[in-house]
């Protein structure tokens, strides 16, 4: 031991220096984040850290109309620097840091500057002047909330981020823009106060400061996203109206304009002592026997079935992430309901046989219209899910579906009739009154619904033996709770297939070989599957309209494949789908021509031989210029697979990705071209070109071909770039990765086909004619955006073999519907004006 201790001690102060230098290193490059940090902590320590500045300093330091009218016109700049809480200062310096830090990264210290007093001052500015003039009017929140100081270091730090996003890239600043938004408006609906309202200021002042600062940066960049994103933001907005009445109840302001649903999810109930008081003898009063009601409701079941609900949307918000159409049907239903019970609770829909009262007069505009916004706010959220369902294409098998549903009716049902026959038993004993069915009937459903959605009813008994207590509080309980838990194995299930059977069926039949170098595509989301009866092989297939169109070839034995094409063929046709053959190897030629069938040539196949890969030679140059460049600036190769990364590797891949997406016009293509959901399964081969600080600057994807279970070949699919990264890392990456093949044996090495684009003829000039002209017109839209003749011709820097791929079908009059198939297997997403721009030549 004592041996160990001159080796170790040593070595601690060194450690303590470096980080001390890397920490001054941090302060010398955030000179302004330092600064504001140092000053916020300064002065919450010497005018109160726990309660903030006390009266009268407060009203002098902080902003609002009254400060303003009185002449303090500092206040707009020394409100943003105190806070007014020992939490609040916790939160504001973290924020300060990692925000206010990130903006001066990207704008420098200057602009940061700039943009922490000019956003706040602006929106502060502005927002005084709407409630002097809404005041005016005799506008109910101006006047609520006039004579409130705010102390708020959030309006600062939201527009300097929201201004530091006009320098961040495409799929930051979209990202930034985008939950800066959501975040700062939860709030003004939620809570109300003025300082949510400057903030709300501040962050759109800050957009437009952003674009004056830097006017190269796009205003609308964030419109255009991939699935992944879409899922994203969809996820985040679900999650919003379930923790939106959260921070309702925690602000306790109650002036936002969809404060009215924090309320209904408080359980907010009269002190005992002062109840007993007013409901003794000779005082009873229908205001008495209401407090009984939510004095007796009172306890955990009650608070978890209020709360329930909630988090419900929240395992929903989950399900969205990952994909689930599931998801999306059952973040509807929450908030359908929600939205339902909303509108009974505050008299806007009226309920048969009650005579409604609603809470508002018409005079009070303000307060129908918040009251309306809360009912309708679930309502829009479910009809956007609907809207957007497309985005969600992992489906869980039919047999789960229903084995959910079953599960939720047989709990609903048995526990409904364990309360009623419990309250039977008990009927003249164990409730305030006797009772009998009827009643029993009558009340059962409402032991299902959030609490304080039934502070309105009209109660007549309650339960006093033990066991009615308990049923009466907790059976709603057990029932979210199951909908909650059994709704998490749907969510995770591993796909689109109907059966999960079949993905593991066709992972053994991909293993055991003989198909393409696409038969791989055969295991994403969106196929169907059809398996051959007779021989066992598999044929992945989509139906889009009635066009049945195959993800390469049969596989799954080697050839031939005669019988089994023939037989899938009939199987479309006992379907009434035509059936479509696409991206099949030419040597089925024969066997097309044989079935009296049409085809043409679609796509070229670039196949490399690893076991003859050399770069000498005259060819090879501008492939050895790249090499020795990345070489030069310090950038490796890396093959991995996505379950290996660590997660910050994770994380910028997905940068990567989404950054390539949110550049272009039109949305992320689909069909025959993978996409960061595809990198996820662990079969699939990973080559990064890695810079020397452990950055990512390139990544393609490789797909596995099987041959009795040994891969025999790789097939490139997804290739994305930093912007920025040197030029030459993609020629790098495929050339390490040809490498890395020949030395393991491999067969071939596929740099796939490059879709709608292609140097060989095929099919006869009659048939050609009409087929070519539409494919060949959606290449030529597609080829500003995405680079199909583009991506052949670099591909062919590696001096690869060309393998024509064709497209086969029975019937050349229905070349328009297949063409308009392939269009929507390509780019299911493509909205109408996206189209137009298509058809004009702008995409």
């Amino acid at each position: 031991m004592s041996d160990e201790t001159p080796a170790v001690e040593p070595r601690r102060p060194g450690r303590v220096a470096a980080g001390a230098r890397r920490a001054l290193r941090l302060v010398v490059a955030h000179p302004f984040t330092a600064t504001i940090t140092v000053v916020i902590l300064v002065l919450a320590l010497v005018t109160g850290p726990i309660h903030g500045p006390h009266r009268p300093l407060r009203i002098w330091l902080g902003t609002g109309p009254g400060p303003l009218l009185d002449g303090h016109w500092w206040t707009p700049i020394t409100s943003v620097i105190f806070t007014d809480s020992l939490g609040e200062l916790i939160v504001a310096l973290a924020l300060t840091v990692l925000l206010v830090g990130a903006a001066e990264h990207l704008m420098g210290w200057w602009r940061t500057a700039v943009s922490f007093f000019v956003t706040s001052v602006l929106g502060i500015v502005v927002g005084v002047g709407v409630q002097l003039l809404a005041s005016q009017t005799g506008e109910m929140w101006a006047r609520n909330v006039h004579n409130l100081v705010v102390l708020d270091v959030f309006t600062a730090i939201g527009g300097t981020i929201m201004a530091a996003s006009a320098f961040a890239s495409a799929l930051w600043r979209r990202r930034i823009r985008v939950l800066t938004v959501l975040v700062a408006l939860v709030f003004v609906l939620y809570s109300g106060l003025p300082s949510d309202v400057y903030r709300m200021l501040a962050v759109l002042f800050g957009l437009a400061l952003g674009v004056l600062l830097r006017p190269t940066a796009k205003l609308g960049g964030w419109v255009r996203s991939s699935h992944h994103e879409i899922r994203v933001l969809l996820a985040s907005a679900v999650s919003i109206t379930a923790i939106g009445p959260v921070i309702g109840l925690l602000t306790k302001s109650r002036y936002g304009l969809l404060s009215p649903i924090g309320l209904l999810f408080s359980n907010d109930v009269p002190d005992r002592g002062s109840l007993l008081e007013r409901c003794q003898a000779f005082a009873v009063t229908r205001q008495c026997l209401h407090d009984l009601t939510i004095e007796r409701i009172n306890g955990i079941g009650p608070i978890l079935v209020s709360v329930l609900p909630l988090l419900v949307l929240l395992v929903a918000a989950y399900g969205l992430l990952r994909g689930s159409r599931f998801a999306v049907w059952l973040a509807v239903a929450v908030n359908v309901m929600l939205a339902v019970l909303s509108a009974l609770y505050f008299g806007l829909l009226p309920l048969a046989g009650v005579s409604t009262h609603p809470h508002f007069a018409a005079r009070y505009w303000e307060v129908t219209a918040m009251l309306a916004l809360s009912a309708l706010l679930p309502l829009a959220i479910a009809i956007v899910l609907i809207a957007l369902r497309q985005h969600f294409p992992v489906r869980p098998s039919t047999r789960a579906v229903v084995r959910y549903v079953v599960t939720i009716v047989v709990t609903g049902v048995v526990l409904a009739l364990l309360y009623i026959a419990v309250g039977y038993l008990q009927r003249n004993s164990g409730y305030t009154r006797p009772i009998d069915l009827g009643d029993l009937l009558g009340d059962v459903l409402e032991r299902f619904i959030p609490v304080n959605f039934l502070r309105r009813e009209p109660v007549s008994y309650l339960p006093t033996s033990p066991l009615g207590v308990a049923l009466y509080r907790n059976i709603g309980t057990i029932f979210w709770l199951v909908v909650m838990i059994a709704a998490i194995p749907v969510m995770r299930g591993r796909g689109f297939r109907r059966d999960t059977s079949d993905a593991t069926r066709v992972r053994d039949l991909l293993e055991r070989g003989g198909g393409d170098a696409i038969s791989f595509m055969a295991t994403w989301s969106g196929n169907s599957y059809w398996f051959d009866p007779a021989d066992g092989r598999a044929i992945a297939y989509r139906v889009v309209g009635r066009i049945a169109i195959t993800t390469g070839g049969p596989f799954g034995a080697p050839p031939p494949h005669d019988r089994t094409i023939d037989r899938f063929a009939r199987f479309c046709d006992d379907n009434g789908w035509i059936p479509v053959y696409y991206s099949v190897d030419a040597d089925l030629q024969p066997v097309f021509d044989e079935m009296g069938w049409s085809t043409m040539v679609v796509a070229e196949e670039t196949v490399i031989r690893p076991q003859q890969w050399a770069t000498t030679g005259k060819k090879w140059q501008d492939v050895r210029t790249s090499i020795n460049r990345a070489q030069r600036a310090g950038i490796r190769a890396e093959w991995t697979t996505y379950q290996a990364l660590p997660l910050t590797s994770a994380v910028q891949l997905s940068d990567i990705s989404e950054q390539w997406v949110a550049e272009k016009d039109l949305p992320e293509m689909g069909f025959t071209l993978g996409g960061l959901d595809e990198l996820r399964d662990p079969a699939v081969g990973l080559m990064l070109a890695v810079d020397e600080n452990g950055r990512i600057e390139a990544v393609t994807s490789w797909l596995p071909t099987y041959r009795n279970g040994l891969v025999v070949g790789w097939t490139l699919d997804f290739m994305r770039r930093r912007p920025g990264s040197i030029n030459g890392v993609m020629e790098f990456l495929i050339a390490e990765s040809a490498t890395r093949m020949r030395d393991e044996g491999v067969e071939f090495m596929s740099l796939s086909a490059a879709p709608l684009a292609h140097t060989a003829e095929g099919g006869p000039e009659t048939e050609r004619s009409g087929m070519d002209r539409t494919l060949g017109f959606l290449s030529a839209s597609l080829e500003p955006v995405y680079g199909f003749r583009s991506l052949l011709k670099f591909k062919r820097k590696f001096q690869p073999e060309l393998h024509p791929l064709i497209m086969a079908y029975p019937d050349p009059v229905a070349l328009p519907a297949i063409g308009v198939a392939l269009a929507r297997a390509y780019l299911p997403q493509l909205s109408v004006r996206q189209a137009a721009n298509l058809v004009r030549g702008r995409g």
